[in-house]
C-alpha cells in the first residue's frame, strides 16, 4: 500500500465514512429492516454451528438492553468466540436482516465496552467511523486500531505546513485538528472542513512545484532563433493541404517564442488528426536554418517511425539530414532533396551517433533511446515531446542535459486536457490549442453496438472490405485467464441466463457459462473472427508482447491494404496512419475511458471517405451507458475530456494511483474556484519568497511532494 513510515500512514485517509453515532434502542432497531443500526447491550448467550451443506461456521450472540434483545450472526469468523464473551458490554452495527429464525444483526462491526471508564470513547462503532482502502490481511478496522493511539501520542506535535496567514484567509483547520478530524471526525461538517485543508494543501503544493519549475526556466538560456518568413511561406506552399487558422496561430505563437533567448516551455494540444506534427515541423525547420538541431521524442516505437516517415515527407524539399533511433533501429536520410526519399537508410549505432555529435544530423527522431548515455548533440536547439504524459518528468528532464544550452521544449498531446487540469499539472507550461480538423475529413459515425445487433454490424464491415477498406478491432486484454474473476458479476455468482451471453458464442448448456470471458481477448477474438464471421478475409493481430519488427511489418501490410481486419489491443492508440482504414471496432467499450476512446476512434477518418466507429458492448451499467452515448453525442476531444472528468474524475485521463495524490485531492480538480485559489495563493507566496527561506517546513514538504508525484 506503499505505506512505510508514520507520515504515510496518517495520510492514508479515509475513503468514506460510515455513520453509526445514532445508538438506538433494540426495539427500535428490530423495527429497521435492510437498514444499518448501531444497537448497545449485554452478551446473553453465545455459541456456534457449522452447516455441513454449505462448509459454513456460524457464530451466534444474543444480546439485550432495557428495551428487548436481538440476535447477531457472524458468517465464517469462529475466532469472535476468543473475544466475545457472555456477561461482556457490546457495540454492535449493521444490517437488520431476516432469517428463518427471525430478524438478526448480518455481520455487524463490533466492539467490546469497558463499563468500568467513563466516557467510553468507542473507535470502531457508536460514531462516524473512517472506511479505508483496504489489501489482503489490511482491514478498515486494523487501521482504526493502529491510527487512533498513534494520532493520540502526536496530538498537538505534527508540525504545520501551511502560512500562518494562508489558515487564517481561508480559515481551515489547523494540521492537528485536521489530521484528527480526517480520520475520526465529530460530524461529517468536520470531515468535510478537513478534507478541504488537506485538498487545498495538495493542490497549492503542486501549484507552487509548477511555478517554481517555471520561474526556475526563466532563469536560463536559451538560443534565439529568429522568424524566417519567407522559409515558412515556401514550407507552407510545399505542402499537398492547406493549413486551418488554428495550425497557423499556433504555429505562429511557437514561432515568436523560439525568438526569445529564454527557453520556450509550451504545450500543444489537438484533437486527434488535427495536424500538431505539421506545426512542431515547420518550427523545427526554422530552427535548422539558423543553425539548430532539433530532438523528436515519441513514446513508442511505432509512433517514432510514423513521425520519420512523415517528416522525411515533409521536409523532402529543404535539404534537411533526418535521423531515427530506437532501441534497435538506427536511420539516416540524407538524401532529402530528391523527391524520392527512401526513409530506410540504416546505418549503424556508431556511425549514427557520430553524425549528430559533428552536426550532420539536422532532425533526430526516436524513442527513449534519444535520451540513453553516448547520445550527444552539437547545438540541440528545440526538442519535441510527443504525448508527453507517457514520459516520465526525469525522462523530460534528461533532454536538457544533452546540450550545453537549454533548449526550447514544446510539449505535445492528444489527449485533451480540461482547464482545471491544465492549469494544475501544466501550470509551468504555456499552453496552445489546435482546435480544427482539416477541412476535408468527415465527421466519423459512432454507433453503440447490443448483442442482438452483432450480425447487421458483421455484415456492414464485410461490404466496407469488399470496397477495399480497413478495419481496426480493439480488445482490452491480450489473452484470457478463464477463471472466474474474467465474468460477469450475474455469471460469476452462477445465476445466469442466456441474455447475459455473447450472441456470437455457440453455448449449448448453461454449465459452459463458467469459460465464458466477458473481456474480448485479442488472441480469442482474432480465432472467432477468422473461422466464425469472417472466414473468407485475410485477419491478422497485433499485440504488445510481439517484437518491434513484427509490428510494424503488419502495419505496412495493413496499410498497403494486404490485411483486411487488424485485431489489436491499445498498442493502435497513437501514432497509425492508414488513410484506407474507415471501420474501428471496440469490443468491451465500456472498460475505456472516454479519452482513450476518442483516441481510438481518430486512427480512422484519415482520408475523405466516410468512417465509422463500432462500441460493441454487453454492459447493463448506466455509469457505462452515460459514457458511451457521449462518445456517439461529441466528436471534440475536449468536450469529452470534461465529460469523462465530471462522470469519472481525473483518473480517468491519467490515472490516480499513477499521479500520487489523495482522491479528494484529486476531486478538487473538478473545482476551478480551487484550482485558481490555489495558484493564486503559491503565485502571491512566491512573489514575496522565491525560495520559501521564511517557511522551512512548507519547503521540506515540497521537497517531499516532488519525489512523490508524477504526471505520466
Amino acid at each position: 500500500m506503499s505505506i512505510s513510515t508514520v507520515a504515510d500512514l496518517l495520510y492514508h485517509f479515509p475513503s468514506r465514512y460510515e455513520d453509526f453515532s445514532d445508538v438506538i434502542e433494540i426495539a427500535n432497531a428490530r423495527k429497521q429492516l435492510g437498514q444499518n443500526v448501531c444497537v448497545q447491550g449485554e452478551i446473553t448467550e453465545i455459541g456456534s454451528i457449522n452447516t455441513f451443506k454449505k462448509f459454513m461456521n456460524i457464530v451466534e450472540v444474543t444480546i439485550q438492553d432495557n428495551s428487548g434483545q436481538i440476535k447477531a450472526l457472524w458468517f465464517n469468523q469462529p475466532f469472535l468466540l476468543k473475544s466475545l464473551k457472555e456477561g461482556s458490554f457490546v457495540c454492535l452495527a449493521g444490517k437488520v436482516a431476516l432469517g428463518k429464525e427471525g430478524i438478526y444483526l448480518s455481520n455487524p462491526i463490533h466492539e467490546i465496552i469497558n463499563q468500568d471508564v467513563e466516557n467510553n470513547e468507542l473507535t470502531h462503532t457508536g460514531r462516524i467511523i473512517p472506511i479505508y482502502s483496504e489489501t489482503r490481511g489490511i482491514t478498515s478496522r486494523w487501521l482504526r486500531y493502529i491510527i487512533k493511539p498513534i494520532l493520540t501520542i502526536l496530538e498537538n506535535q505534527i508540525p504545520e505546513s501551511l502560512p500562518n496567514d494562508i489558515l487564517k484567509k481561508h480559515k481551515f483547520l489547523s494540521i492537528n485538528e485536521a489530521i484528527w478530524q480526517v480520520h475520526f471526525p465529530e460530524s461529517f461538517e468536520y470531515a468535510d472542513a478537513a478534507k478541504a485543508r488537506f485538498s487545498f494543501e495538495e493542490l497549492f503544493l503542486i501549484q507552487l512545484s509548477v511555478l517554481k519549475e517555471k520561474n526556475r526556466l526563466m532563469e536560463k538560456y536559451a538560443p534565439a532563433f529568429p522568424m524566417d518568413a519567407e522559409l515558412m511561406k515556401q514550407f507552407t506552399e510545399s505542402l499537398p493541404f492547406q493549413l486551418t487558422d488554428s495550425q497557423k496561430k499556433c504555429a505562429f505563437a511557437i514561432l515568436k517564442d523560439l525568438e526569445k533567448p529564454v527557453p520556450m516551455s509550451r504545450l500543444l494540444q489537438g484533437d486527434v488528426g488535427s495536424g500538431k506534427t505539421v506545426v512542431a515541423t515547420m518550427a523545427g525547420l526554422n530552427v535548422i536554418k539558423k543553425g539548430g538541431q532539433v530532438a523528436f521524442m515519441a513514446p513508442t516505437e511505432i509512433l517514432a517511425k510514423q513521425h520519420f516517415k512523415t517528416i522525411t515527407k515533409l521536409l523532402k524539399d529543404f535539404d534537411v539530414s533526418i535521423g531515427l533511433i530506437t532501441s534497435k533501429n538506427y536511420r539516416i536520410c540524407k538524401n532529402s532533396s530528391t523527391s524520392d526519399v527512401d526513409p530506410n537508410f540504416e546505418v549503424s549505432r556508431k556511425s549514427l551517433l557520430g553524425d549528430l555529435e559533428n552536426g550532420q544530423i539536422d532532425i533526430l527522431i526516436g524513442t527513449h533511446s534519444i535520451i540513453q548515455k553516448g547520445v550527444e548533440f552539437k547545438n540541440l536547439g528545440f526538442a519535441v515531446v510527443d504525448e508527453q504524459h507517457r514520459f516520465g518528468v526525469d525522462q523530460r528532464a534528461k533532454l536538457f542535459q544533452t546540450s550545453k544550452l537549454t533548449p526550447h521544449l514544446l510539449s505535445m498531446t492528444a489527449t485533451p486536457i480540461p482547464r482545471t487540469l491544465a492549469l494544475t499539472v501544466y501550470g509551468d507550461l504555456d499552453v496552445s490549442l489546435i482546435s480544427e480538423m482539416p477541412k476535408n475529413r468527415k465527421k466519423i459515425k459512432t454507433v453503440i453496438v447490443e448483442p442482438s445487433e452483432r450480425s447487421k454490424a458483421y455484415e456492414f464491415i464485410e461490404k466496407e472490405v469488399k470496397q477495399g477498406k480497413g478495419v481496426f478491432v480493439i480488445c482490452p486484454k491480450i489473452e484470457s485467464k478463464k477463471t472466474n474473476e474474467n465474468l460477469t458479476p450475474e455469471v460469476s455468482r452462477g445465476r445466469a441466463s442466456p441474455d447475459f451471453v455473447p450472441q456470437n458464442y455457440n453455448i449449448k448448456s448453461l454449465s459452459s457459462l463458467s469459460i465464458v470471458n466477458d473481456v474480448k481477448a485479442v488472441k480469442e477474438e482474432y480465432e472467432r473472427l477468422s473461422k466464425e464471421v469472417f472466414p473468407d478475409l485475410r485477419i491478422t493481430m497485433l499485440h504488445g508482447k510481439m517484437k518491434a519488427e513484427e509490428k510494424e511489418r503488419i502495419m505496412l501490410d495493413f496499410a498497403k491494404g494486404e490485411i483486411d481486419i487488424l485485431v489489436s489491443t491499445s498498442v493502435v492508440e497513437v501514432g497509425v496512419d492508414v488513410p484506407r482504414a474507415t471501420i474501428m471496432m471496440i469490443e468491451g467499450a465500456e472498460r475505456f475511458g472516454l479519452s482513450q476512446l476518442h483516441q481510438f476512434r481518430g486512427r480512422v477518418g484519415r482520408s475523405d471517405a466516410q468512417s465509422y466507429c463500432f462500441l460493441f458492448t454487453t454492459s447493463p451499467d448506466q455509469l457505462n451507458r452515460k459514457r458511451l452515448k457521449a462518445m456517439v453525442e461529441l466528436d471534440n476531444g475536449f468536450k469529452l475530456a470534461e465529460k469523462d472528468l465530471e462522470i469519472r474524475g481525473p483518473g480517468s485521463l491519467y490515472g490516480s494511483q499513477q499521479w500520487g495524490i489523495p482522491d479528494f485531492a484529486m476531486e478538487g480538480l473538478f473545482n476551478i474556484f480551487l484550482v485558481e485559489k490555489t495558484r493564486t495563493t503559491a503565485k502571491e507566496l512566491l512573489e514575496k519568497d522565491p525560495e520559501l527561506k521564511d517557511y522551512p517546513i512548507l519547503k521540506e514538504k515540497l521537497k517531499s511532494l516532488e519525489k512523490r508525484i508524477h504526471f505520466e
